[in-house]
């Protein structure tokens, strides 16, 4: 097991957005998230990844978010050269590679396409060589062609004995996925948050 989730309530400033999310995560799996816009998907891998609560659930996880993360003033290899050394990984030149970055790796990453910055944003998750992948919406931005990449690379990641949550509304053709639909998890009662009530002093 990966990943074990129980009884998660994932808040956005002071508003309940889901409450007594469960689910396992196994290697190889592939777990997608579906709901409508504001249902809650993107709060709830940020809860994972940490960023919302400074509490990672899992050491084993790289974030893949609406933003690329992407320094604009450095090239694209220094970019992943600068994570790479973030990391202390040693696999920049084969996700230069898988991702199809060898044209413009020396272009400066300001100058790129809305669709370069994306791969170049996945890329950063790769180079983390983290077994978890959380990914929000990771084919905005790309043609039809980089989005069955990108499939390919979430499949063999699997393969290899990682796992993936991929929040997307787009049919990536993943195979040994499963669906999470963020709707179940609407709370009952939709209240502002109240320290006192919560037990926080």
């Amino acid at each position: 097991m990966l990943l074990k989730i129980k009884n998660l309530d994932c808040r956005r400033g002071n508003k309940l957005i889901i409450a007594n999310v469960s689910f396992n995560l196994k290697s190889g799996e592939c777990l997608i998230l579906k709901g409508p816009n504001g249902s809650g998907k993107t709060t709830l891998l940020r809860y994972i990844a940490g960023l919302s609560t400074n509490n990672l659930l899992n050491d084993n996880i790289a974030y893949s978010g609406h933003l690329d993360g992407v320094k604009s003033t450095l090239t694209v290899q220094e970019n992943l050269k600068f994570w790479s050394g973030i990391y202390n990984t040693n696999n920049m030149a084969n996700v230069i590679k898988t991702l199809k970055l060898n044209d413009f790796q020396n272009r400066i990453a300001g100058e790129l396409s809305a669709g370069q910055k994306r791969r170049l944003g996945l890329a950063r998750m790769l180079i983390t060589n983290a077994k978890i992948w959380l990914m929000d919406e990771p084919t905005v931005s790309l043609d039809k062609t980089t989005t069955t990449l990108i499939s390919e690379i979430i499949t063999q990641h699997c393969k290899e004995g990682g796992a993936a949550i991929i929040s997307t509304h787009v049919n990536l053709n993943l195979p040994s996925s499963k669906v999470l639909d963020i709707s179940e998890f609407k709370p009952e009662i939709d209240k502002e948050f109240d320290p006192f009530l919560e037990g926080v002093f």
